[in-house]
Parts: C-alpha cells; sequence; structure tokens
C-alpha cells in the first residue's frame, strides 16, 4: 500500500464563483482550465481525494502583513459596491474593480496559500500548489495590479513567525513588489525577482540596487530582464543568481510564484520564455529537495496558463507529459484551445539589436548582483 502523496493541490470549486468582471484580463476561469487539464492529462494525487480542499484564512493571519484598516475597509467592498474613498485603499480602479464577493474571494485564496504552508510543514507533503495564489502585489493598507490580499506574504509571514527561513522566489513578468515590501528589513526572509525592466512594465520597480534595509539589506534580490528574452538568456540568468543564493541561504523552506506571463505572447508581458523553458526551471527548482510552496500568479492567456502550470505540476510530481494536449480536454475545451493542441509552443529566439542589448543588460544585471549581494549572503 502506497502512503500519502509526496505532492498535493490545495483548491476549491468555490474559485469558480468569483470574477473580476468581463472585461478584465484576470480570468478565474484559467484555474478550471488549468484542473482540467491536469486531470486529463492523469496527473490527479487520487481520483478519491484529488486535491487538498481549500479554506478561508483566518483575521489573525491576515493582520501579519495588512493593517486593520485595510481589511476592513476590504469586508465592506464585498458586496459589490467601492466604500466610501475606497480609492485611497486602491480600490475601485480598472486594475482592482470592486466585484462581489471580493473579500470572500481573497480570504479563500489566502487561505489555501496558508493551508499550502501547513502541508509541507507538517511532516506530510514535500510539495503544496495553490494555483490560484502568487497575488503578490497587494501592500499592508493598499490593494494593487488586480491583487487585494497578498497571500504569499501572509504564508511567509506564518512561517518567520515560527522561527523559520525562507526563500521567495518569483518570476512573473512584473515585479514581486508587495512581498518584497513585507520583508524588505529583516534577513529571516530571501526575496529574489526576476521579472521584465520596470522602466518597461508594471509596477515601475525592481531594479538591482533595491536590495533591503537595516538587518534586511542584501536580502532582497532583483533581477530585471529586457523586453524580449528568451529561454538561453532567461536560464543562464537564473542559473547564475538563483541556485547559488539558495544553497547559501540554506532555507526551511522555498515559496515559489510561478507566474506565467513571462511567456511568449501573453496579453501583458513581453518576455519570451517557452512552456519548455519554464519546465526547465521547475526542473532545476525541484532537484533543490526544499519543502516547496508553489503559488500560482499571472498569466493572461488562459490557455498557455494551463500549459504551464501542468507542465509545472508533472514536474513536481516526477511524471513525463505527452507532447500533444489531451484528446478529451481538446474536445471539452475547443475554444480555449483552437488550433493548437500542443503542449507547448516553438521557442522563439531572440536575434539582432535586440539580443545585444538583452545580453548587455543580463551581464550588467549579473555582475552587480554578484558584486554586492552575494558577498552578504555568502554565495
Amino acid at each position: 500500500m502506497s502512503g500519502p502523496p509526496n505532492e498535493v493541490l490545495v483548491f476549491s470549486k468555490r474559485f469558480n464563483e468569483f470574477s473580476y468582471g468581463p472585461n478584465h484580463p484576470l480570468k478565474v476561469e484559467r484555474l478550471q482550465l488549468t484542473m482540467d487539464l491536469i486531470a486529463a492529462c492523469g496527473l490527479m494525487p487520487s481520483s478519491t481525494e484529488p486535491w487538498v480542499e481549500a479554506t478561508p484564512a483566518e483575521e489573525q493571519d491576515l493582520l501579519r502583513v495588512h493593517s486593520e484598516e485595510y481589511i476592513n475597509v476590504l469586508k465592506d467592498a464585498n458586496g459589490g459596491e467601492g466604500p466610501l474613498m475606497g480609492w485611497r485603499y486602491g480600490l475601485g480602479s480598472g486594475d482592482n474593480p470592486v466585484f462581489p464577493g471580493v473579500y470572500d474571494w481573497s480570504l479563500l485564496v489566502t487561505g489555501a496559500t496558508v493551508e499550502c504552508g501547513r502541508q509541507v510543514l507538517r511532516g506530510g507533503p514535500r510539495i503544496a500548489f495553490n494555483i490560484a495564489g502568487g497575488l503578490h502585489h497587494a501592500m499592508r493598507s493598499r490593494a494593487s495590479g488586480f491583487c487585494y490580499l497578498n497571500d504569499p506574504a501572509v504564508g511567509i509571514a506564518r512561517m518567520v513567525d515560527e522561527g523559520l527561513r525562507v526563500v521567495y522566489l518569483d518570476v512573473d513578468v512584473h515585479h514581486g513588489d508587495g512581498v518584497e515590501a513585507a520583508f524588505y528589513g529583516t534577513d529571516r526572509v530571501l526575496t529574489i525577482s526576476l521579472h521584465q525592466h520596470g522602466w518597461t512594465i508594471f509596477p515601475g520597480t525592481g531594479f538591482p540596487d533595491e536590495m533591503g534595509e537595516g538587518p534586511g539589506t542584501g536580502y532582497a534580490v532583483n533581477v530585471p530582464l529586457a523586453p524580449g528574452t528568451d529561454d538561453d538568456l532567461y536560464h543562464w540568468v537564473f542559473m547564475e543568481v538563483v541556485p547559488p543564493l539558495v544553497h547559501a541561504f540554506r532555507p526551511d523552506v522555498l515559496v515559489t510564484q510561478l507566474g506565467t506571463d513571462a511567456l511568449t505572447a501573453d496579453a501583458l508581458g513581453r518576455l519570451n520564455l517557452s512552456i519548455a523553458g519554464f519546465g526547465r526551471l521547475m526542473a532545476e527548482i525541484k532537484s533543490w529537495n526544499l519543502r516547496w510552496v508553489a503559488l500560482g500568479g499571472g498569466g493572461y492567456r488562459p490557455i498557455n496558463v494551463a500549459r504551464a502550470w501542468t507542465t509545472a505540476w508533472a514536474v513536481m510530481r516526477g511524471l513525463e507529459l505527452p507532447d500533444e494536449l489531451p484528446p478529451t480536454f481538446v474536445k471539452e475545451h475547443p475554444l480555449e484551445v483552437g488550433r493548437n493542441t500542443a503542449l507547448s509552443d516553438p521557442p522563439v529566439k531572440i536575434t539582432g539589436t535586440a539580443a545585444g542589448q538583452a545580453r548587455d543588460l543580463a551581464n550588467l544585471v549579473v555582475a552587480r548582483i554578484k558584486e554586492r549581494i552575494f558577498p552578504i549572503v555568502g554565495a
């Protein structure tokens, strides 16, 4: 008889009850699409208990990261009407609409991330994946970038309060500014964000010299990349910077934000990571053999979100996937799949002047990090 799984999904069908609105780029439907593809590929840990059910976070956990004032304002917005002066808290903008259940949605996502932490720390699974999580832009008292509660920061704060050392690794196309801000002054959390350069994309931050303050100096690592950065360059930068820092820091837990908006042809990003390249990063992370809380994040082409997170989940489980999407999935989701039934798209290679500029920036960023941060962390 086999024991409990080493990898678990934390999910809830209740996620499907919420929507940012028909014209908003963040489509909650991508979550169910991903779960459908995982199931079609035969990757569910169990047919009887395919996932651990997510439950809402408790307010005491939110208060580790967010102000009581902001939480109360977000509660007031739960009915779908913007509270008085909600704009002061980032609510009601095009990015952060006030929709029915906005607080309930945020509690459930955050609760799923907290549950991932419980799973990997209780001596059972080594890896727990919350595809709904990774809402990394929310600040202490402000919604930002489609994010109302910062579930990664809440989950990490619980771990820090338990005396654990945590690496937070963010590969979303956007800088993981909210998580960085939450731990900018501590050396208990090493935040590493690889993202499109802040001069070219929201939130306009995440430069190499943003490296923490006080006891946290050297423990915030930012790796901005030029638009167009492809698989080979991305992987080179990643290997030069990330494994040496992670191994030197010796974390008790790894938390990753696996936004898929760094993939080619994402609706908001301009990097050129392929799904195969994304999977290559997942394999490197898996090889570290750390307790791993994996979270979703950005991604604005739903079918690519499903492809990439299914690929990541297969890597986490140590299983191979076929080159083609399962026929049952294609038949069930013809509009989302379209004509391309491959699991991955061919890599896009950056060439010419753009390639040289991207390489020059990457060299400068890597050199800067090695010069200023490696000695502090001990890499």
